[in-house]
């Protein structure tokens, strides 16, 4: 993973290292050829897939792929991307280079110590009333045994029955109380029992959905006839996109079944066994019943005295005739379609196919049509479209008239989200199924797939190969600044050794704090209260906003542009605001005693809450932009509109939110220290002014608190300015205990606190000329910032930046900042160029549809000169030799072949009905600023260096910069340069009271800023050496760095420590940087599944510190769009 620079922020790396090393362990188990020398048995095909289900925010997944594809013995050595195993110089990659896999040794295993204490453990059970683990947990060895648990006195609401549990991290369903008894059924042989029959498989309702799929795919093998294996085949692999393999591991089918049956819960499984015909037996106390899936799911929720044993999947081969076809298959529309999202709409379709002679044309019986996750209490079968298919002769007319009857059928219930789509996805499936069953006639006996359907055959889309192409331009004049190092710190991530905040080891005496937050967007909270319960039980404490000390503030975030409270007291101006905390002994007691929470609110004298621009434009609820925040318009927009030969007078483009995603959620640990002190351990972007938010709540001085900030597990602007309230709200409960708190959010908690990107809506009015040339652009922007302003002042400017990447002729503005009930919106990666770019190129698009024109063309013609430039960028636009933004879209156009490909996608349109592609070439200028920073080094007496920075590393590689700049620096005293100083450099963590003034990490120049802040104190270190050298050098001319530190500097009193504030001039702290990118999407436009066929990146980024790094910033920002754009989705109730 270090070698092949698959690491940025690292949270998620020890995850990974795991999934590849469980692929490779299962990859030695199989029976295939042994591979060549230092390979193991892995395929390319199962390394690319080796890590499904983890998640990944920063990298882009590329260099985890090609770590894991690394050990393939199929792998193509040239399709490996950048690593350290290879020279930039080497034209032929060498195998030899890549560290070697020992096949079946070498690795660590689950030890085998541990596994006798556990099997020892196990033995002891003499009943299941004793807990094998820990008090409180049951594992009945039969039927009998759990019932003599239900039937006794053991059973109560406080009572849960459990096989895998997984499903106490499913959204929506998790525990909403603390259970103190489970009972785990998983060591009742019965329910893990699999019965081949004649007919089909029984198979135990505590089987893994993993241990199922191996053993539909197994009978599947075995069965020459294509018809007996179709359905296993696809229930097999429509249950392998159900959830992650670390879930269908572990979870039981049994259990996926009954989370269905109790809760609107939307199961994939569930639907296909559905539509498979599937039964299950039951049985309540001591009488078994069998009966169809569907009956199962129409009783009302079974209690703990109903236990299901198995599932029956029938093959259906005997049910058809030589005459006959089987057809089944399955489908799913899901955000993530191949997995680890739940479905919008699942189906499964089954029946029995044969040819009327008369009308030459095939007839459907036997129908199953099962629809679930659309908005259903549970999945259900579609009769009336079954009782209209069933006897008729397809023709273009059935079909119409099925689906017809089927959009009247599939009714979401009231409150689900994009029920439109829903149903025209549901609709869609349907129309895929049958459409080439009333097209083509096939040979009887033969079983039907989807592949019959242009749009439902996504095989050679989804198994396009992950391939690169990546290029860097750099020199060795700065070495070891350029070189694509390991990245500083990374075999510590990959280890799980890497010390993040809620890795500190928890002080003695430690609470545990939980946010309690409003559910009314604007309200006054009248009282707050707790239901009676065994989690509300565990509550130490509940601190308020009464619990602020006498001199401090109600606040919890504070920038440049205004405050936001810490507590909503004595109303709640949003949903999600803080009201209190809840203190328990552990964070899961904290948690669970929060949602125990029974708050009453009064919104009597109150007016409706804004939540939507709209709401706001109506009640002149907005913010003030700072005059040296506003944006400058360009031009004059009447006399460009008259120059126009077409116009478009108003059009809309709307952005919505997006959640940040860190994979470490908000966290702090609070420790109170002497004299009315505080050490605060906060995940945060910005530790100056987390010091500051919390010395002013607690009403002390700035120097008694201490903010330390090691790493970061992700950020992207969400622990910037949103990270203060949780590191003040533990600093408050500390001091107010006298007792260590730590706070960590579950992810719920942070989605609903922390807020995300700014939505946008933009109106815009644009003039051209009959050529693509656009003469005149208005733009009227509303901008929901939320609650408070945050740093929203700053979007206005950042989006028509953004926008200004084209030469409108003319620009005018008119720009709304919108004060909502809502949580307050805060800086997200690119905040507001992401915005304004796309804005700006869905305006290019409109012309270039207008004018029924390529849009590129209508790009070009819009593109800066020189000139232009430094009429839109008059502060940052550089020297002319800088703009390189032409250059940079002509080679991507070119290296792209993109004219050829969108002549292709053309070609392709052309021949296919319900699939469409298309191509897309978008040039980015991003105006960067640099911002004063501080740097410390200082030289200890063995020679290690140790360097403090204010910059936060957050997976960006700050830190491998600094240690890369501390190097070349240092070595300027000699002159083969200071690589060799590399491994001695240690970069430490920030510390607001050691180095102060340390700032912001944000907006892409915190690398750059932290290293000319090490440059700055290492040439002040040299300044001191270099007498000392030269007189060294007098005497004799290889002097090391070990002598002239140990021996002569510390003799002569040389200050081996020095500090710097480096403060960037100010004709050159902005400037522009230029990128561009081409994407090839394809989409069906039956379900509105997307996929990216091809996307080509180029990035000027001057002369890079570190291209692995760099690299890994431009893919991870790449795929994050991704999510924005198409498949991430910030969604909240109507009433907010």
């Amino acid at each position: 993973m270090s070698g092949f620079h698959a690491s940025q922020c690292g949270f998620c790396t020890p995850g990974m290292c795991m999934s590849i090393f469980t692929s490779l362990i299962n990859a030695d188990k199989s029976k295939r050829p042994e591979p060549p020398k230092g390979f193991s048995k892995l395929k390319v095909s199962e390394a690319e897939k080796a890590f499904s289900g983890n998640m990944c925010r920063c990298t882009g997944y590329r260099p985890i792929v090609d770590a894991c594809r690394s050990f393939a013995s199929d792998v193509d050595l040239e399709d490996l991307g950048l690593n350290i195993f290879w020279k930039r110089s080497d034209k032929n990659p060498d195998v030899s280079e890549l560290p070697s896999y020992t096949l079946g040794g070498g690795v660590c295993t689950f030890p085998d110590f541990l596994k006798s204490e556990i099997k020892s453990s196990l033995n002891h059970l003499n009943n299941a009333y004793i807990s094998a683990s820990r008090e409180g947990w049951y594992h009945p060895r039969s039927i009998k045994e759990y019932y003599e648990l239900i039937n006794s006195c053991l059973y109560s609401d406080s009572v849960k029955v459990v096989v895998g549990h997984t499903s106490s991290g499913v959204p929506g369903y998790k525990d909403q109380d603390l259970y103190d008894k489970y009972i785990d059924i998983s060591g009742i042989p019965e329910l893990s029992d699999i019965v081949k029959k004649e007919s089909g498989f029984e198979i135990g309702a505590a089987t893994t959905i993993a241990r199922t799929i191996e053993i539909l795919e197994q009978e599947c093998e075995s069965i020459s006839s294509p018809n007996g294996c179709v359905v296993f085949r696809k229930l097999a692999d429509h249950m392998s996109k159900v959830a992650n393999p670390f879930v269908r591991n572990t979870a039981s089918i049994g259990g996926n079944i009954i989370l269905a049956q109790k809760y609107p819960f939307p199961s994939d499984i569930a639907t296909i066994l559905l539509g498979a015909g599937a039964t299950v037996c039951l049985q309540v106390v001591t009488e078994r019943r069998q009966i169809t899936l569907e009956e199962f799911l129409e009783q009302p929720p079974l209690d703990p005295t109903t236990l299901l044993l198995s599932i029956f999947i029938p093959h259906w081969i005997s049910d058809y005739q030589a005459e006959t076809s089987l057809l089944f298959e399955t489908y799913r529309a899901a955000p993530r379609p191949l997995g680890n999202a739940v479905s919008y709409v699942n189906c499964a379709f089954l029946g029995l196919s044969s040819v009327d002679k008369q009308s030459d044309t095939l007839v459907l019986s036997n129908l199953r049509l099962a629809f679930g996750a659309y908005g259903t209490e549970h999945a259900i079968r579609a009769k009336k479209v079954e009782k209209f298919l069933t006897g008729k002769s397809l023709t273009a007319l059935v079909v119409l008239g099925a689906v017809q009857l089927l959009r009247e059928t599939i009714v979401p219930m009231e409150g689900t989200s994009h029920p439109e789509y829903r149903v025209s996805a549901a609709v869609g499936f349907l129309f895929s199924f049958l459409s080439p069953l009333a097209k083509g006639i096939p040979e009887p006996g033969k079983a039907l797939t989807s592949g019959w359907s242009d749009s439902a055959d996504t095989d050679d889309v989804r198994n396009l190969p992950l391939s690169s192409r990546r290029e860097t331009i750099s020199n060795g004049d700065y070495k070891p600044v350029g070189e694509p190092i390991k990245k500083y710190a990374v075999e510590l991530q990959a280890s799980g050794e890497a010390v993040y905040v809620d890795d500190i080891p928890a002080p003695k005496s430690c609470l545990y704090g939980e946010f309690i937050y409003s559910t009314q967007p604007l309200a006054y909270v009248k009282s707050i209260k707790f239901k009676s319960s065994l989690a509300s039980s565990k509550i130490i404490d509940v601190v308020t906003a009464k619990d602020i000390p006498c001199g401090g503030e109600n606040i919890g975030s504070a920038f440049m542009f205004g405050g936001e409270p810490l507590f909503g007291d004595p109303i709640s101006e949003y949903a999600g605001q803080a009201l209190g905390i809840v203190i328990a002994e552990t964070q899961r007691y904290a948690d669970m005693a929060a949602k125990q929470v029974i708050i009453e609110y009064d919104t009597k004298d109150l007016s409706p809450p804004i939540l939507t621009v709209e709401q706001a434009v109506e009640n002149s609820s907005y913010f003030s932009i700072p005059q040296e925040y506003s944006p400058k318009e360009v031009g004059d927009f009447s006399r460009g509109m008259a120059e126009a030969d077409h116009k478009i007078p108003a059009a809309e483009v709307k952005l919505a939110s997006e959640y940040y995603f860190y994979m470490e959620t908000q966290t702090a640990l609070a420790i109170p220290d002497e004299d009315n002190t505080l050490v605060v351990y906060s995940s945060s972007q910005y530790p100056e002014f987390a010091q500051t938010v919390i010395a002013r709540c607690l009403g002390i001085p700035f120097s008694n608190v201490r903010v330390i900030t090691r790493r970061v597990g992700g950020g992207f602007g969400g622990k910037a300015f949103r990270s203060f309230q949780v590191a003040t709200a533990a600093a408050l409960c500390a001091y107010k205990l006298r007792r260590p708190v730590r706070m960590y959010l579950n992810r719920n908690t942070d989605m609903v606190m922390i807020g995300g990107r700014h939505p946008v809506k933009a109106r815009y009015s644009v003039g051209f000329k009959s050529d693509g040339k656009i003469t005149a652009l208005h733009l009227d922007l509303l901008i929901n910032a939320g609650i408070s302003p945050d740093a929203s002042p700053i979007i206005p400017g950042t989006i028509i930046s953004s926008v200004k990447k084209y030469n409108w002729g003319a620009l005018s503005f008119d720009i709304k900042l919108c004060k909502t009930n809502n949580t307050s919106k805060s800086v997200m990666r690119a905040p507001g160029d992401t915005q304004g770019s796309l804005i700006a190129d869905a305006i290019i698009e409109h012309v270039a549809s207008v004018l029924s024109v390529d849009a590129n063309s209508v790009r070009e013609k819009n593109f800066h000169t020189y000139d232009t430039l430094q009429l839109f960028y008059p502060d940052s636009a550089g020297e002319a030799s800088a703009y390189t933004l032409h250059s940079i879209f002509d080679r991507l156009v070119s290296t792209s072949s993109y004219l050829d490909r969108a002549e292709s996608i053309k070609q392709f349109n052309s021949s296919n009905k319900w699939r469409k592609r298309g191509i897309s070439c978008v040039p980015l200028i991003f105006r960067a600023e640099q911002k004063p920073a501080p740097g410390r080094v200082s030289v200890l007496n063995d020679g290690s260096i140790v360097v403090e920075v204010g910059g936060i590393e957050i997976g960006q590689g700050l830190w491998t910069k600094v240690q890369q700049m501390t190097a070349f620096a240092l070595g300027q005293l000699w002159p083969n340069g200071g690589e060799d100083l590399l491994e001695r450099v240690r970069v430490i963590q920030a510390d607001t009271l050691n180095l102060i003034q340390g700032g912001l990490t944000a907006g892409s120049t915190g690398s750059e800023a932290s290293c000319a802040a090490t440059l700055q104190a290492c040439n002040m270190l040299i300044g001191r050496l270099k007498p000392v050298l030269d007189r060294l050098q007098q005497q004799s001319e290889n002097v090391s760095w070990d002598t002239l530190i140990s021996q002569q500097a510390s003799k002569e009193n040389v200050n081996l420590s020095a500090s710097a504030y480096w403060v960037p001039g100010q004709d050159s702290y902005r400037y522009l940087n230029y990128g561009a990118g081409i994407s090839e999407v394809e989409i069906d436009l039956l379900t509105g599944a997307i996929t990216i066929l091809r996307g080509d990146l180029v990035y000027d980024c001057g002369k890079s510190m570190n291209p692995a790094v760099d690299l890994g910033q431009i893919e991870g920002s790449f795929i994050q769009g991704i999510g924005f754009f198409i498949y991430e989705e910030y969604v909240t109730n109507s009433d907010g």
